[in-house]
């Protein structure tokens, strides 16, 4: 291990739908400017920079950053899909831990299409052929979403298995919008019920379309440094980050024929034993967790991955209030991708 490494700012913007939300980089402007505010630091003090987003031009990622000064730094460009953020936010990490940089910023922003996402390029292999060819094998292809076949898939594997009710996923859309209605920045601010979670229109296994995160635009920055750095910096306590993770597909995501596999059961489930590891700390140390929802089965596959409960366990845990306020855990407080 290397330096410890502490976050000093953040700074984030209102999430808005495609269309109605400012361009990218005055998105990444505003994000930025709110997380050298927070810090309390000039951006003159960042000497390197990661940048994250999904779908732009490339050098997107400089472009955005020149909006907060002409300095010259080097500026890094990350696309990693779902992961995107929290790899700008490693790879920060990793700069100013190994001792490359006292400080850093991570960057992310989207601006997203309407609609649901498809392969932008069909002259050349698709970087999910392996997964879809499990799930082309696991289960029958429908014109729904593929995204949605994929979770919905591992959704009905995990009912398969475990008998779980499809109230159960539909309970956590509810819990996230309820959740959200305390985020000013979340798009929805309406609750639902779990009545009208599945009367929404059905696309695979349990999803449906309020099961569904959708397309949003929005940015977020942090302001990432060693610890020498923000004794002598920042205006306010820094906040250690003592344990971070990044795993990628193992054998088992393709060769077990299961989607709860395919769509990153496994890779969780290790990425988390590493920072539990890495920190001394296990789930029941844990208050608050943001996980990804881009659909309800993998909140709830996530669950059962983390170790809040054991494999099957996800139903009870949901049932018995632990993933909301009053429980053992807080899960998506912000309200989450689905709000």
């Amino acid at each position: 291990m290397g330096r410890k490494v502490c976050v000093i700012g953040n700074g984030m913007t209102q999430f808005a739908k495609p269309g109605s939300s400012p361009d990218y980089h005055m998105m990444a402007k505003a994000a930025g400017q709110q997380a050298l505010e927070d810090a309390g630091i000039p951006y003159d003090l960042v000497e390197q920079a990661v940048v994250g987003y999904v779908y732009g031009e490339s050098t997107s990622g400089e472009r955005a950053m020149y909006e907060l000064g002409l300095t010259g730094i080097p500026i890094y460009n990350v696309n990693n899909n779902c992961s995107t953020g929290s790899t700008a936010l490693m790879l920060a990490k990793q700069l100013v831990e190994g001792g490359i940089a006292e400080c850093v910023m991570a960057m992310g922003f989207e601006k997203m299409e309407k609609g649901a996402l498809g392969a932008k390029y069909t002259d050349r292999l698709n970087p999910m052929d392996k997964h879809m060819g499990v799930m082309f094998k696991a289960q029958k292809f429908t014109n729904a979403p593929p995204t949605a076949q994929l979770f919905g898939g591992a959704g009905r594997e995990h009912q398969e298995k475990y008998g779980t009710s499809n109230e159960a996923f539909a309970k956590i859309a509810v819990k996230n919008r309820q959740h959200a209605l305390n985020n000013p920045r979340s798009i929805f601010h309406d609750p639902l019920t779990v009545e009208e979670v599945l009367e929404s229109p059905h696309y695979y296994g349990p999803i449906t379309r309020l099961q569904c995160c959708p397309p949003t635009c929005g940015a977020g920055a942090a302001i990432v440094c060693s610890e020498e750095f923000a004794k002598k910096h920042a205006k306010n306590t820094p906040v250690y980050i003592v344990g971070q993770s990044m795993v990628t597909d193992m054998p088992s995501s393709f060769n077990e024929a299961s989607m709860i596999k395919v769509v990153g059961y496994d890779m969780t489930k290790e990425a988390a034993r590493q920072v539990y590891e890495q920190s001394g700390l296990g789930p029941q140390d844990v208050d608050v967790i943001e996980l990804h929802d881009c659909f309800t089965a993998n909140e709830l596959i996530t669950y059962e991955a983390l170790g809040l409960c054991e494999q099957g366990g996800a139903e009870q845990l949901i049932d018995e209030g632990n993933v909301t306020y009053g429980g053992q855990w807080v899960v998506n407080p912000s309200g989450g991708l689905l709000s």
